[in-house]
């Protein structure tokens, strides 16, 4: 049995996408200008108003110094002309120009688009830096360091900075990317670059034009738009939040006042572009930290109480801790004695302490948490702390004796403890899943963590983890519901099926798609006529999700897991071959490509696959450990043993090619192949196939003692098979323990979960 390579189920936007495509009713900006020229004023000269601007000289003269030398990247060499809008590139293949076209950003950094083949606006591979004033390489600057892993940047021409696919409805409004999956071409059309006033009101065609048939004056008593001082705090920070998070995209259609949720799913710490304690490592657009913050959770902070409509900061100049009045006036009012800084330093700010400045990408961001420093983090999982971003010359040590000094309470103490379940759960340490599933049964659980650490147990083999992730299927936050229906997707057990159908019905459409491929290998006969238009209606909304970004490889990817598990391995070839043909770095398609390609009896397709899949990453665990079973499957033992080995030493919680090496070495190896199946054993204790073999080897080597002790305690979990039973009841038989037999027997026949006649077998042997 080859097993399916898990990935992301929806695809993740490097900004969010989805806003209207449908320019009905749209009148532009400038159509605003007359009655509201101060709003125009500001607006057009924010961040949000010149998100996207077309590259001209002026631009070029006001915001850009000259390059002084090329760049370079690789064997290439760039250099960037900016007053003649072009960037030159020299390398192995000679000389290209490159013609900017149109300037994206510029509050840290400009980014410059130039028109590709088929359609395609690509992100150069020189960048502008506003605060240093220097050129820069794009993806270089993108690079994570994670520090147990290699990274490397990317190629500029990659799909990842591609404007049409990742990052093209957050800088410019009324967008339609008019993509066509046959001809893999764009032909994208915009109403305005930048975000427009339409974007957070809604089409204005009839209010304006109501507003000119009104006297001077005259107040208008319906406005026919979107009135933003009208929205709650939860739809204000949904609205922000379409662009502002890292998320997931399941529609297009998303207009202010709308549920996030029914839009789009979110990014949390199972992302590694966070620290395990939620600290900002890559780029994560604020709002998942924003749902760290014990102010946003307060459900009465929104966006706007900080920022102004047009995203500048209210309290820039002033004071500056005036946006933390009224609910903590006192620490305000005390501020000396609050921050241990004098009251006209800037470390006495709230926003120093409690929402520092990092970078990444050259581009700077505040810590929208909220929370205190916590130099403990840093020293547990070298996350940045208010502390020592200001006092860097001092050390986490340092920083961590003063806390403790300062606070009597021990408020790093969470932090610690829900970054250290993260952390260990990345690793696959399932060492800490009793503190997980007790945080997770938790009534005050957060929905930030709940959902990281949900998605995290997706990893995990231990059946103990259910009853945790079960209870976070109530839980009042559709992201984590929307987790926990992904964790039991990954193995959707008999006895879960039942909750997976019943959140196709949920009340937000997040939910409802993520249950509905994990339904997909579940007969529809075998559902009532309510549960069946439930989950045919859930289907068509995943279905109509995946659409919604056919240029993108992973809801290509996505869509054939679908097929795959609704036995379809023809189309799930060939959306797997579409992922990979649309990003060919991709490991993912090619390796669940060979498990269709083996369904329809094509071991040597399937085999090819896994070798390009391990020609980009030749010691991925699980791509071996398929191999291993493909090459087993066809009798090349020696080539599977290789396969299982280098699986085992990538992954050496990887049970299940322990298991594999154990069975294979029974013959020539039989005290190393208990080795292994000790191991799976030990590592998968929930398994019954692997203990049992343990078992069987161990009897068949006259080790009947330990072989009698590994069947004693695989029984008191019940199997739901009859082999140990058998097993270690003919060994008692052996022995003339004649009582042990029985009660092994009669065991066997109270076990539900075995078949009639099984259990009517073990009755009359008692």
């Amino acid at each position: 049995m080859l097993f399916l390579i898990r990935s992301s189920l929806f695809v993740l936007a490097l900004a969010a996408s989805g806003h209207a495509a449908d320019t009905t009713g749209f009148s532009g900006s400038a159509s605003c200008r007359d009655c509201h020229e101060r709003f125009h004023t500001l607006w057009s000269t924010s961040h949000h108003g010149r998100a996207m601007q077309p590259f001209t000289r002026e631009l070029a003269q006001a915001e850009l110094t000259p390059q002084p030398e090329p760049l370079a990247v690789g064997p290439y060499r760039f250099r960037v002309e900016p007053e003649q809008a072009v960037v030159h590139e020299q390398g192995p293949d000679g000389e290209k120009s490159y013609p900017i076209l149109h300037a994206v950003g510029g509050k840290n950094v400009f980014y410059f688009l130039t028109p590709l083949e088929r359609g395609r606006l690509q992100v150069l591979p020189l960048a502008y830096d506003v605060n240093r004033k220097e050129w820069f390489d794009t993806a270089q600057s993108a690079m994570r360091h994670f520090g147990d892993s290699e990274d490397s940047p990317l190629l500029w021409t990659d799909p990842a900075y591609t404007f049409n696919t990742s990052c093209y409805s957050c800088h410019v409004s009324q967008l339609a990317k008019n993509y066509d999956a046959k001809l893999d071409s764009y032909q994208t059309k915009w109403g305005e670059p930048g975000i427009n006033c339409e974007t957070c009101h809604g089409p204005g065609a009839e209010h304006v034009r109501e507003a000119r048939l009104l006297p001077p004056g005259e107040p208008m008593p319906d406005p026919k738009l979107i009135v933003a001082r009208t929205l709650t705090p939860q739809q204000t920070n949904d609205m922000c939040g379409s662009c502002h998070a890292k998320l997931t995209v399941l529609t297009s259609d998303f207009k202010p006042g709308d549920r996030l949720h029914d839009h789009f799913g979110m990014a949390t710490l199972e992302d590694r572009d966070f620290y395990p304690d939620g600290r900002d490592l890559g780029e994560n657009f604020t709002m998942t930290t924003w749902g760290l913050s014990p102010c946003a959770q307060s459900g009465q902070l929104d966006c706007v109480h900080c920022h102004t409509s047009s995203g500048r900061y209210k309290f820039r100049t002033g004071e500056p801790n005036a946006a933390c009045m009224p609910c903590h006036e006192t620490r305000v009012k005390t501020v000396t004695e609050h921050s241990h800084h004098p009251a006209d330093s800037a470390g006495s700010k709230c926003i120093s302490c409690h929402m520092p400045m990092t970078e990444f990408a050259r581009m700077r961001r505040s810590d929208h948490s909220m929370r205190p420093p916590a130099p403990a983090a840093t020293l547990a999982f070298k996350s940045p702390n208010a502390c020592n971003i200001c006092h860097d010359q001092k050390s986490a040590e340092w920083a961590d004796q003063l806390v403790w000094e300062w606070r009597t309470r021990d408020y790093q103490a969470p932090i610690l403890q829900r970054g250290g379940m993260v952390a260990a759960a990345r690793k696959g340490d399932w060492s800490k899943l009793p503190e997980i599933m007790a945080y997770l049964k938790r009534t005050d659980r957060e929905e930030i963590w709940s959902s990281s650490l949900l998605q995290l147990l997706r990893g995990c083999g231990d059946s103990a983890k259910w009853p945790a992730i079960v209870a976070c299927l109530e839980d009042k936050s559709p992201l984590v519901r929307a987790a926990a229906v992904d964790a039991i997707g990954d193995d959707p057990r008999p006895e879960l099926v039942r909750a997976l159908i019943q959140a196709t019905s949920d009340d937000y459409r997040l939910v409802r798609v993520h249950a509905a491929p994990a339904l997909a290998g579940v007969p529809l006969e075998s559902m009532s006529d309510r549960e069946r238009a439930s989950v045919q209606a859930a289907t068509a909304e995943y279905l109509a999700s995946l659409n919604v970004r056919q240029d993108d490889s992973n809801s290509r990817y996505n869509l054939g897991n679908f097929h795959l598990s609704r036995g379809d391995f023809e189309s799930a070839v060939a959306e797997f071959t579409a992922a990979s043909r649309l990003q060919p770095q991709s490991l993912p398609p090619l390796a669940n490509r060979a498990l269709a390609h083996a369904a329809l009896g094509q071991n040597d397709r399937a085999e090819a696959s896994l070798r390009q899949a391990l020609a980009l990453d030749p010691k991925h665990a699980a791509v071996n450990l398929n191999l291993g079973m493909l090459l087993a499957e066809m009798g090349r033992l020696s080539e599977a043993e290789q396969a299982f080995r280098t699986c085992f030493k990538s992954d050496p919680q990887s049970a299940a090619a322990a298991y594999n090496l154990g069975v294979m070495l029974a013959s020539d190896s039989p005290e190393e192949s208990i080795t292994w199946c000790r191991r799976a054993a030990d590592l998968r204790p929930d398994e019954p196939r692997y203990g049992y073999t343990l078992g069987f080897f161990l009897a068949a080597r006259g080790q009947t003692a330990e072989a009698a002790r590994v069947l004693e305690q695989l029984i008191l979990r019940q199997p739901p098979m009859a082999d140990p039973y058998q097993l270690l009841g003919s060994i008692y038989e052996r022995l003339n323990r004649k009582d042990d037999a029985a009660r092994v027997y009669q065991a066997a026949a109270a076990n539900s979960s075995l078949s009639p006649n099984d259990r009517l077998r073990f009755q009359l042997r008692r």
